[in-house]
């Protein structure tokens, strides 16, 4: 099998890096093409995938064939390559907005996956979600699967819908967590902690929570109990944020995302 990703920007290169590393497939069977001289320049100091700059000398050759492009660039790109595709490729499109009826008719090709992966996938920590046109069959989902946990993990939904509503927790998420971590990093310097011992409270505290709540099938209200005691301060701090509707406030924006989300789409085939 010869995988071929198009667009050496972060989450190519990130897909890229991680299959390599899995060693799913020999080098050279694990191709990425990028119109930018001074990216396919630094690509090719890498030695552990053939390097592009024209889509005549790869896509012809591809079994499955990554999209990770801007949108605005989708149409295209398609009409470029749409003469070089044959009938039993599959596309596994990363492209926010892009449907995939959009790219069935850009491409004139049924066999097309669309998947929205996070930004923690640059460390093999992704969450990618993904939806599949009814012509990839079951033995293609597997390898589909196999290719996109290379970069975390994979979960598969039913529709385009749900790709949508993915976006506003995970794809969007990790920068909720950030936000919360930035407002724990400034509480920790208005109480007079040093900027690194401020990073070092917050870092180890998320990261010993989330393995806490990996280790078990307690959910959080449950590990919530577990920490805050009756009158004392972890009670303080949640009846404050109860006191504030912050569980409100962050379900609201997490469906303002998923609500984006659908309108981006709509922009985009509408454009």
């Amino acid at each position: 099998m010869k995988v071929l990703v198009i667009g050496g920007g972060n989450m190519g290169l990130t897909y890229a890096e991680a299959i390599a590393k899995s060693k799913f497939l020999k080098d050279k069977d694990l191709m990425i093409l990028d119109n930018s001289k001074e990216k396919t320049d630094e690509l090719r100091k890498r030695s552990h995938f053939a390097v592009f700059e024209k889509l005549e000398e790869c896509v012809p050759a591809a079994d499955v064939i990554f999209i990770a492009v801007k949108p605005y660039h989708s149409n295209k790109l398609m009409e470029d390559m749409k003469e070089l595709t044959s009938e039993g490729q599959i596309f596994i499109s990363l492209m926010a907005g892009v449907t995939i009826a959009a790219i069935q008719e850009g491409l004139n090709r049924k066999k097309v996956v669309r998947a929205m992966p996070n930004l923690p996938a640059q460390v093999g920590k992704g969450l990618t979600s993904f939806t599949a046109s009814d012509e990839v069959s079951r033995l293609e989902l597997s390898t589909v699967e196999n290719l996109l946990d290379t970069t975390g993990r994979s979960v598969r939904l039913d529709t385009e819908n749900d790709i949508d509503a993915s976006t506003g927790i995970s794809g969007s998420g990790p920068a909720y967590i950030f936000y919360f971590m930035q407002s724990m990093l400034e509480a920790a310097l208005k109480m007079g902690f040093s900027k690194h011992d401020s990073r070092v409270l917050v870092e180890q505290t998320f990261a010993g929570a989330v393995e806490l709540f990996s280790s078990s099938d307690l959910d959080p209200e449950a590990w919530m109990d577990r920490v805050a005691s009756k009158g004392g301060t972890t009670r303080a701090a949640l009846d404050s944020m109860d006191d504030n509707n912050v569980k409100e406030m962050i379900k609201e924006a997490a469906y303002a995302a998923f609500k984006r989300a659908v309108e981006l789409g709509k922009e985009f085939q509408n454009g």
